[in-house]
């Protein structure tokens, strides 16, 4: 059978998953009465929350005789070591552009690494249909895009389609409204090339995805890149440098055909494959027949440039609300991670209570968190910090981040202004779509950690912001941490409407009536920048006396400022925590004992 591979890739919100669903129904992978949900492939419970594709997914559909791996990618740079080792597998991109937003940061980064790679990509101007688009335009941003990434004179020729994935149509023809997708697929068979593979040569493979699964154990997903493999036949594994790590058989071998794995009882060179049998490769490793010595080379990954600590819960309520509350329990869920997720690296602490743990981004980690979360596992989450490096004299260097900011002009000033504050530097500023202003910043990653939610509030919710990994540059020296101080409970117990009526006048409150508290945990935030011990739950001393007037009806408070797990992790200082639990997120300072909050303070300030 007629083979190719192709990756889709695109910025956020670009359509990309939506475009597939459209592919399966138009090549008959779905049946016509079959009811699938909408956006099929993002099948994980967060990424259905948020609307955004966090794990690459392969799928396969067939049209008129020709096969074609299609592999979803994320478009969310904080999960691009997913993007990396999947552009291996594949023979060609398409490249999902918006028709009104154009080439975002996103775009950047994974066409850089296809181009690279030297994949021959087709540009689909996407969202044709919406009012505000500006479709040559579009066109000739990505064209001074692939000039700038270096591309060739044969990626430059590029075929491009104009297309609704909505509304599943495609055409070569810029003004057209309607029709199918089938011009997409002819553009597919057209341009990217079958595999050139050698089917003679023995069975290699390279690792590029990994899953559990309860009855196979380890899942190995990859292109087979030379031979044939059956079941049952012997294979050994091999890592970078070639040495044997763990041999086997291939115990089962599993194919894609739409959404579905479905085994089969061999896989050529070129057929993206799934393959159990082995409990110890991981992903970059190759699985080989036992005459093949030489490993495949592996794409490199970008190194993590933020860190958090995640430490066993030792608050006084730790145990009430998670199942899963051991550093054993932990840690095996931590190391089970960085196996599956290679842009995220595991070390242990000294104390062997707490783990390390650096990737790429405050979103990526804050899904891994969010994912333990309702496994059942109970936290303390230290502030994100970001990993410094050095360079060839010596000086301290750290991650910067290219940020684009579309915000409405009234509020221009104000993002310039805290950027600023931020040691961001402005590289540029003009028009946008919608009668809004896109500004463009190279930051330090340290001054971005928190800024998303002020960031919303200064722009009433209708700025977007979107960043992405540059480079490691000069340190850039201090940068202001939170103004505020935060308002902290001096004992255990429950918090009392009576206490908090006054506490209120204090500053913001996170914690409402009847709720449980202990000693060192945040209630609130302070008006002022020092932080205050109060007692939130002093009761009303009862007497035979009534108030006249009846001023002893209940004391009416504002609904108190709830966090997500996201605010709470941007919120914190280095000095405070997030309890995380499966039903709870609380705020609380890292030595809950006033004397020994005291102490570390000095020695602090000593060093």
């Amino acid at each position: 059978m007629n083979l190719r591979n192709i990756a889709i890739i695109a910025h956020v919100d670009h359509g990309k998953t939506t475009l597939v669903d459209q592919l399966f129904r138009q090549s008959g992978t779905f049946r016509d009465n079959q009811r699938v949900e909408e956006r099929a492939m993002d099948s994980n419970d967060l990424e259905k929350e948020r609307g955004i594709t966090i794990l690459a997914k392969p799928t396969s559909i067939e049209w008129e005789g020709v096969r074609i791996n299609i592999v979803d990618t994320p478009g969310h740079a904080d999960f691009g070591g997913e993007v990396e080792r999947i552009l291996s597998m594949v023979d060609g991109v398409i490249l999902l552009v918006d028709a009104a937003e154009g080439a975002m940061p996103q775009t950047k980064f994974v066409t850089g690494k296809a181009l690279a790679l030297g994949l021959r990509p087709i540009v689909v101007v996407n969202k044709v249909d919406r009012a505000d688009a500006r479709i040559q335009e579009v066109l000739d941003e990505v064209f001074d895009l692939f000039v700038a990434l270096e591309a060739s004179d044969e990626q430059l020729d590029f075929p491009v389609l104009y297309a609704s994935g909505r509304n599943g149509y495609a055409s070569t023809d810029m003004d057209r409204r309607e029709g199918t997708l089938t011009p997409m697929f002819e553009t597919i068979v057209s341009h990217v090339p079958p595999p050139s593979l050698d089917e003679d040569a023995p069975f290699s493979f390279l690792v590029t995805l990994l899953d559990r699964d309860n009855f196979l154990g380890r899942i190995l997903t990859g292109r087979v890149q030379s031979g044939v493999v059956k079941v049952n036949q012997p294979i050994h594994a091999l890592d970078d440098d070639s040495n044997v790590i763990e041999t086997g058989r291939a115990s089962k071998l599993m194919s894609f055909r739409g959404l579905e794995r479905v085994p089969v009882e061999e896989a050529r060179a070129g057929d993206i494959i799934s393959l159990a049998g082995l409990t110890v490769a991981t992903v970059a490793h190759t699985i080989c027949d036992p005459s093949v010595t030489q490993a495949i080379h592996a794409q490199p990954i970008d190194p993590p440039t933020l860190s958090m600590r995640f430490a066993v819960n030792d608050s006084p309520m730790a145990g009430r609300e998670g199942s899963k509350v051991t550093s054993r329990m932990i840690r095996d869920r931590l190391m089970r991670e960085a196996e599956t997720n290679v842009a995220i690296k595991v070390t242990e602490a000294a104390d062997r209570d707490s783990f390390e743990v650096a990737g790429r981004g405050e979103l990526q980690l804050g899904v891994l968190i969010e994912t333990m979360r309702r496994e059942g596992f109970e936290l303390g989450i230290s502030r994100p910090r970001v990993l410094f490096g050095e360079d060839e004299d010596g000086k301290k260097t750290e991650p910067y981040e290219t940020v684009i900011i579309d915000v409405d002009e009234e509020h221009s000033g104000t993002v310039v202004e805290k950027m600023n504050v931020r040691k961001a530097e402005m590289t540029d500023m003009r028009p946008s779509t919608g009668g809004k202003t896109r500004i463009t910043f190279s930051a330090p990653s340290r001054g971005m950690i928190g800024y998303h939610g002020e960031f919303l509030s200064d722009t009433r919710g209708t700025g977007i912001m979107n960043r992405l990994f540059e480079r490691y540059g000069p340190h850039k020296g201090q940068i202001e941490g939170r103004k505020n101080g935060v308002l902290i409970s001096n004992g255990a117990g429950e918090a009392n409407s009576y206490a908090l009526g006054p506490l209120e006048g204090r500053g913001i409150l996170f914690v409402g009536h009847g709720e449980a508290l202990y000693e060192g945990m945040v209630i609130g935030e302070n008006a002022k920048t020092e932080d205050l011990e109060v007692n939130p739950m002093k009761a009303k001393q009862l007497t035979n006396f009534r108030a006249s007037g009846g001023k002893d009806d209940a004391i009416r408070l504002t609904p108190p400022k709830k966090m997500t797990l996201e605010q709470a992790i941007a919120y914190i200082d280095d000095d405070e925590m997030v309890e995380v639990t499966p039903k709870s997120i609380r705020l609380r300072k890292r030595h809950l004992d006033p004397n020994e909050r005291k102490r570390a303070s000095r020695s602090k300030q000593a060093a």
